[in-house]
This record gives structure tokens, C-alpha cells and sequence, in this order.
């Protein structure tokens, strides 16, 4: 009995470490091959057709600048079309984006609030052009961001690229620290992944797809995910590029990015199931690899953190001083994530605090998202993750 316990709390213990350094220790090694794709290497000979879709729901504090901004982009005016698709929004948002349609500016809106998926269903609907490039509100688009997106697809292998979306307020905060610490981390892995096959997953303040291969969605499929899955499911890859930048704020709060934590998860699990396909590697290769670790295997850490947490203090109860150390650590750990729990002023946490509790915070937040889909309850709408209720995302 004892023998088994051993077993299972070892391979649960080496599951998390394989997700965060040998994952991308494996990446590193493969992209040193060099055979590997090399990012940028393909100009752009003209300029495709391209329809930007900014997704809202109640933007009033942000729609005006948003759409400034992208009336500001570099992109040949006469080929960027703009398009603002509202979940219902009832703060007076839909009124400040009819103001720009002058300025050609269209607005779809979707009476009933059903989320942001349906909004971009009935959005591709209208659209004709070569490409689209999906955003939210609160991404504010370097002035040269939907011509690096745009390069990349003068190859004919090519099914969607994603930008870069960094913080601006990545130091304002232990929250915001954290977030852009893992954001950073997050980066380097699509780049590697870019090179290796295809970045797994989109972005929803900036990635871009061929028109032609959209497919309708769900109302439970989050199309960043979903969307890119299908692509590559349809023998396409995808790249990660980091010139093409965006800009954002964080969550700006421990327990709001917990709480997207958990929203995520639970919809991607589900919308991973719809694509199950792409994790065949006799149909997408490599790529099927890259996503059970990215994505699958990250999201049940949770899960192989509660198991390996238990067999260790079984284990050390037994008697195994290594797992004695390992129950040593976890209960550090959680000591660490209760001091930060317990805080006044989470912003203002060290980091020895703030980076244990980030990761407890965030891992039960995930546990959450997975068992709610596995009762087969997701959410379709959500209100922002952004501070002091600047935004709410449909």
C-alpha cells in the first residue's frame, strides 16, 4: 500500500514541475534546431483586406479612446475597416461609437446579452474581408500592431496570429507584479511555441485570423481558445509575434485575477473537449504535445497538487524525511498564502508573500473552474476583471 502511495505522490509531484520548467527546458532545446521556424522572416507583399473587432459590453469609460486609437493605426486607411460589436450594453456606450461612424465606424449590436462569443458570431457574419483581427476595449494598439499581425500571413501556412498584450501598470502593486511575473514567463513560451509549431491559443485584446476559416461558436466556447484550436485542427499553424503590442491594465487585484482564473479554465476544458482532435498527434503533430502541456496538464495542477500534498504527509508520517521536507514546504507555503490572505493591503505585500499566495489563490480559484465544468456549468458573461468597474466583458 505504502509502495503505491509512493508512486502516485511522485508522479503528482513531478507533473506541476514538468508543466512549469520542463515544458519549456523541452521547448528551448527543440527550438534550437535550426530547421525551426524563425519568426519575421516572411515580409508582407500587399495589404489584405482587414476588419478590426472590438468586443463590449457597457465601454463608456474607455470605447472613445479605444476607437482614436485604431482610427490612429498605420494600417492603409482604405483597407481597415472598424467594426464594435455590444453585448447590450446599457451604459451609453453604443451611443459614443455611433458618434464615429462619420468616420466610418460600424456598430453591431446584440440586444439580448448572451457574451462575447455569440456577439462575434453575429459580427462574422457581416464581414467580407481578408482578415480579422479581434481586440476588447482596454487594448490599445501600438500604431504599427495590425501590420506585424498582417506580415506573417503572406504565408500561405499561416492560420492566425497573435500579438503581444503587456501591462502598463505591471508596478503598481503586488497583484499587478505578480500578474505581469507570469505574464513575462507566459511570453517566452509562445515564442518558443511559435518556432516549434504554432502558439497555443489566442489573445483577445489582439490576435488575427484568415477571414475563410472562422467557424461558428458556441455560446459556452471561449473564441480565443476554440478558434485557434479549430484553425489548427484545419492543418494550419500559428505565430506568436511580440512586435505587434498592445496595451492594458491588469486585474489590479489578487482575488479579481483569481476569479478570471476560474472563469477560463472552466470554459476552456469544455472547449477543449469540442476540439478534442487537436491533442491527436497522428492529426496536428507536435502542436497536440505543446497543448496538453501548455494548457490541459496546467490546468489540472490543482488537482495534482491536492493529491501530492496529501501522499506527502502520508508519507511523512511514514517516516520519509524527503517527503517530511516536501510537507515541510507546502505547509510554508500555505503559512505564506495566509499571511497574505489575511492582509489588509494586498497591493502592498512583499514578494516572499505575495508570489506563494498569487499561486494558491489562483490554483484553488482553477480547482473551482474544473469542477463547476465537470457539473457542466459555464459562464457565458462575466463582469471586468479591471478595477473600479471600468469595464465590464460580455
Amino acid at each position: 500500500m505504502m509502495t503505491f502511495v509512493l508512486v502516485v505522490t511522485l508522479l503528482c509531484l513531478a507533473v506541476p514541475i514538468y508543466v512549469y520548467a520542463g515544458y519549456p527546458a523541452l521547448l528551448w532545446l527543440f527550438t534550437l534546431r535550426p530547421d525551426g521556424a524563425v519568426f519575421g522572416r516572411v515580409p508582407a507583399e500587399a495589404s489584405p483586406s482587414v476588419t478590426l473587432i472590438v468586443s463590449c459590453y457597457n465601454e463608456a469609460g474607455v470605447i472613445g479612446q479605444k476607437l482614436e486609437n485604431a482610427l490612429a493605426l498605420d494600417y492603409p486607411k482604405g483597407r481597415l475597416s472598424i467594426m464594435v460589436v455590444s453585448d447590450g450594453s446599457d451604459d451609453g456606450t453604443d451611443e459614443l461609437v455611433r458618434a464615429y461612424e462619420p468616420q466610418g465606424v460600424c456598430l453591431i449590436r446584440q440586444e439580448v446579452r448572451q457574451g462575447k462569443t455569440m456577439g462575434l458570431n453575429l459580427a462574422l457574419a457581416e464581414v467580407s474581408s481578408d482578415l480579422v483581427v479581434f481586440s476588447d476595449a482596454n487594448a490599445m494598439y501600438a500604431p504599427d500592431a495590425i501590420t506585424r499581425l498582417v506580415r506573417h500571413f503572406s504565408d500561405p501556412n499561416v492560420g492566425y496570429v497573435v500579438g503581444a498584450a503587456l501591462y502598463t501598470d505591471a508596478t503598481e502593486g503586488a497583484s499587478a507584479a505578480a500578474e505581469n511575473r507570469y505574464w513575462r514567463y507566459e511570453i517566452a513560451i509562445k515564442q518558443m511555441e511559435s518556432r516549434l509549431h504554432s502558439v497555443v491559443g489566442g489573445d483577445g485584446a489582439i490576435y488575427a485570423i484568415r477571414r475563410a476559416l472562422w467557424q461558428p461558436l458556441l455560446a459556452t466556447d471561449i473564441n480565443d481558445f476554440v478558434n485557434p484550436l479549430q484553425i489548427v485542427a484545419r492543418g494550419y499553424r500559428g505565430v506568436f509575434d511580440p512586435e505587434a503590442r498592445c496595451f492594458e491594465e491588469t486585474a489590479g487585484d489578487f482575488s479579481r485575477e483569481a476569479a478570471r482564473k476560474e472563469r477560463i479554465v472552466n470554459r476552456s476544458i469544455r472547449g477543449l473537449m469540442r476540439v478534442k482532435s487537436a491533442m491527436n498527434p497522428w492529426k496536428t503533430g507536435i502542436f497536440a504535445w505543446q497543448l496538453v502541456s501548455h494548457k490541459l496538464l496546467r490546468w489540472l495542477i490543482p488537482l495534482f497538487l491536492l493529491i501530492a500534498g496529501a501522499g506527502s504527509v502520508v508519507l511523512a508520517w511514514a517516516g520519509y524525511s524527503l517527503f517530511q521536507a516536501v510537507t515541510a514546504a507546502i505547509v510554508v507555503v500555505l503559512a505564506l498564502a495566509l499571511v497574505g490572505h489575511l492582509a489588509g493591503d494586498r497591493n502592498r505585500l512583499p514578494t516572499v508573500v505575495s508570489v506563494p499566495y498569487y499561486f494558491v489563490m489562483v490554483n484553488l480559484f482553477a480547482l473551482r473552474g474544473i469542477v463547476r465544468a465537470l457539473r457542466g456549468q459555464t459562464q457565458i458573461t462575466w463582469q471586468t476583471a479591471r478595477p473600479a468597474q471600468r469595464r465590464e466583458q460580455g
